[in-house]
């Protein structure tokens, strides 16, 4: 029993694999992005292409998707979050973080996914960055009297404050 790259924990034949081989849709957004996950692992070239949005294919590259396929080494899958993309929407956003080993190094691909549902079926329309996290600091601020926090026993505003 081969385990489903894409991470469910399940045979790939009772999870990501019917959807590869064309035996049935994907049901959700976030299926289909298992799915195609999984097709760059087992080089399931032609279901990308297949999957991609109609709108999109024009400038796919089947050779160059099928180079960096089989060139790397797939080490997994993490969906870290979706929105919408349900068996009832027309639209749907995943973001997932896939990691790889490419060349010798290890990479990740951070990507928020947009899909869009037509005629009954899942397709991946393009992809963004996801927005960083805003940060706030909680530390105690400084006053441009105060002494630099960097140590150097100037006041702020004639040290690291200019």
């Amino acid at each position: 029993m081969q385990t489903c790259p894409c991470g469910s924990q399940k045979p790939y034949s009772d999870c990501c694999e019917p959807y590869v081989t064309g035996v049935q849709p994907a049901p959700t957004a976030e299926t289909l992005m298992r799915s195609r996950y999984s097709a760059y692992v087992v080089q399931a070239i032609d279901y990308l292409g297949e999957t991609l949005h109609p709108d999109h294919r024009a400038d796919w590259d089947r050779d160059a998707t099928q180079r960096w396929a089989s060139s790397s080494e797939w080490l997994g899958l993490q969906i870290v979050a979706t929105e919408r993309g349900g068996v009832e929407d027309d639209v749907g956003w995943v973001e997932f973080s896939a990691t790889f080993r490419h060349d010798g190094q290890t990479q990740q691909h951070v990507e928020r996914s947009r899909f869009a549902r037509e005629h009954g079926r899942w397709y991946y329309v393009d992809g963004e960055l996801p927005k960083p996290k805003t940060q706030r600091h909680e530390g105690p601020r400084v006053g441009r009297n105060d002494p630099c926090p960097c140590g150097s026993g100037k006041k702020f505003k004639k040290c690291c404050g200019r």
